[in-house]
């Protein structure tokens, strides 16, 4: 479904990515992990050209793909994007936020789009807050509607970009469950994530960035369980707790 090849991409003099190879399979769930400034968010944005990149390519349902082509809005309505931040409109209902693409970017039929934008709300356990504004929610309730949001143009894949980092610790498990009824309905979803856990629990696949390049790839259990090379040994030291369980 996604196919990238040699990807490299740079800032003026700094270089981010460093001849990134990666496939993703569809209904695969590959997690990207990895320290601060490894390459992982420029990664997933350049899967869904929201940047250009120097080298390389990338290809979405066969078709290349990179930010200024003719054809990428039209690719970038088959992949859902979540973000760190929920990027809500304020003025607008839950369920006018949700409804927002279907309605306007794609022209469905108002009553169609409302439909199953309460159903998709329903989905992410929100049905009763259609009618209040984003301030009225917690940050992981406003998540959740961007994940409804994203949802609702029917993607084929979803990319999701650290999407539990900006939320109180107390709020991530609502938002990681229902990231994994995505996974369990066969969704293809891409996860920049630090949650080992979850990655632990869901991923076909994780892939350890540094330094622009993926030096470690595989199963989820052989990556965070029993990895090969120093530098992902020396993150999962850091970033698990001290009894070595995952956060």
């Amino acid at each position: 479904m996604i196919e990238i090849q040699a990807l490299q991409k740079r800032y003026g003099d700094l270089s981010v990515l460093h001849g990134v190879d990666l496939s993703i399979a569809a209904g695969e769930v590959v997690c990207l992990i990895g320290p601060s400034g490894s390459g992982k968010s420029t990664l997933l944005r350049c899967i869904n050209a929201l940047e250009s990149y120097e080298g390389g390519d990338i290809r979405v349902f066969g078709d290349r793909i990179a930010r200024g082509d003719r054809d990428a809005p039209a690719l970038r309505t088959r992949l859902g994007m979540v973000f760190q931040r929920f990027n809500l409109f304020p003025h607008r209902t839950v369920l006018e936020n949700v409804m927002e693409g279907p309605l306007y970017v794609k022209r469905e039929p108002a009553a169609q789009v409302r439909a199953e934008a309460l159903q998709l709300l329903d989905k992410v356990g929100l049905a009763a807050k259609a009618d209040a504004h984003p301030d009225q929610l917690s940050g992981g309730q406003q998540q959740r509607v961007a994940i409804a949001r994203a949802l609702a143009m029917k993607p084929a894949a979803m990319l999701f970009d650290e999407p539990t980092s900006a939320l109180d610790p107390e709020l991530v498990g609502e938002v990681l469950q229902v990231m994994r009824d995505l996974a369990a309905d066969g969704m293809t979803m891409v996860v920049v994530t630090h949650e080992m856990g979850f990655a632990r629990e869901v991923a076909d696949r994780v892939c350890f960035l540094y330094g622009g390049r993926i030096v470690e790839s595989g199963p989820a259990e052989q990556v965070l369980g029993a990895p090969e090379h120093p530098r992902t040994q020396d993150f999962l030291r850091r970033v698990l707790t001290p009894s070595g369980s995952a956060r």
